[in-house]
């Protein structure tokens, strides 16, 4: 595939990983470094609850590889607390704040909440410009009243990816189609699942394998103009995410790893 792809999941801190992918016995502070020997990227979810502190960030930089990539969400002051009005302050100081990761900083998640509709386009044409032209953002909507060519002309013309994402919000056929029909050079995905009623994050609890091929196929598609591909996948996608985003990589053609089965390998770092 032309695209470089960078497999990962949502988080990374559960308990419940040690002993199916963490090693028996692995300390919470060191669920992060051994994390980083499996995939190359992972997304945060706490940047969404607020701006880390920068000893946290700097803390996150030095524990992961020269390659590694931080996916962060945009906080929800901005999203759904403002929801994306009178925001240009906190959205500076959010920006200014991560790029303390420097060449780790990945792709930026705008995640809007399901009762953003449509009608509240005024308020996106308002904050778009207000977003730094020289990093990789994406915005998730959750209405599938987004999903229009206004609204892809729009993010095309601020470069803006649209992310994609299998869930209960918009159905995985449209989902599946508009990867043909990419808004940036990035493409951003996040593997959901239906519901949240999983709460073992041990071991797989649910046979996702045909929905994952369904994507494989379809990734395979994707325009030559992407050239960066993220995705994500939560635990309550399958119940295990680091196996489902194992078996992602095995469908798109790369070798999945085990921290277990890599060592120190401090070279990396």
């Amino acid at each position: 595939m032309p695209a470089d792809f960078h497999i990962g999941t949502q988080g990374w801190n559960y308990d419940a990983w040690v002993g199916p992918f963490y090693p028996p016995g692995t300390r919470t502070a060191d669920f992060l470094s051994i994390y980083s020997r499996a995939f190359r990227t992972v997304e945060v979810d706490s940047t969404f609850y607020a701006t880390p502190p920068i000893k946290t960030l700097r803390g996150w930089y030095e524990r992961t590889p020269r390659d590694f990539v931080f996916a962060l969400k945009v906080p929800q002051e901005i999203t759904h607390e403002r929801r994306l009005r009178d925001a240009a302050s906190a959205t500076a100081l959010f920006f200014e704040s991560v790029r303390e990761l420097g060449d780790k900083l990945g792709p930026i998640l705008l995640q809007m909440g399901p009762d953003f509709g449509p009608d509240e386009l005024p308020a996106l044409v308002r904050f778009l410009p207000l977003l730094p032209g020289d990093l990789r953002i994406a915005i998730e909507f959750r209405h599938r009243g987004w999903i229009s060519d206004g609204v892809l002309a729009l993010l095309a013309e601020h470069n803006v990816a649209l992310a994609l994402s299998d869930g209960r919000w918009i159905p995985r056929k449209t989902v599946l189609g508009l990867l043909s029909r990419p808004t940036a050079r990035l493409l951003y995905l996040r593997w959901m699942g239906p519901n949240r009623d999983i709460v073992d994050y041990s071991r797989i609890q649910f046979d996702r394998s045909r929905e994952l091929e369904a994507w494989a196929i379809a990734l395979a598609t994707i325009p030559k103009s992407v050239t960066n591909v993220y995705g994500y996948v939560n635990n309550h996608f399958a119940g295990h995410s680091p196996e489902s985003a194992r078996q992602l990589q095995r469908l798109l053609g790369q070798t999945p790893v085990r921290p277990s089965e890599m060592g120190e390998q401090m070279s990396l770092f």
